[in-house]
């Protein structure tokens, strides 16, 4: 099972990964140097612990995800309702209107998505 879970760095470098895969090990070494300033031994131990952690895979120097960033993003959200608010997306929203006035639009899309799930 992977874990939805990455700091501020891991998170740069998997949108390397995400914004260019498929793509080589070693040119995923070449854009972790440019965006992270990271020497190639950097960029294969943090390419390794994310493939532990079932994210991405190298398979024979390809890098890819196993997990696309909108799937991520949603087990991410999923996992901050249930350990907030017990899984209670109602509870999350009243938290969030309570301090942010949503706007009519915002509404009226929250709205569709509700619609959307009952159909």
């Amino acid at each position: 099972m992977a874990e939805y879970k990455l700091g501020e760095v891991e998170s740069i470098f998997a949108d390397i990964i995400w914004n260019n895969e498929p793509l080589s090990s070693r040119r995923l070494a070449e854009l972790a140097e440019q965006r992270l300033n990271w020497k190639r031994t950097t960029t294969y131990t943090i390419l390794k612990r994310l493939c532990d952690r079932e994210l991405f895979q190298n398979n024979a120097g390809t890098v890819t995800s196993l997990v696309s960033r909108e799937e991520f993003f949603a087990r991410q959200s999923e996992m901050f309702v249930e350990d907030t608010f017990n899984g209670s997306l109602p509870a999350f929203l009243a938290a969030f209107g309570s301090r942010k006035k949503l706007s009519d639009a915002e509404i009226d899309e929250l709205q569709k998505v509700i619609d959307s799930m009952r159909g």
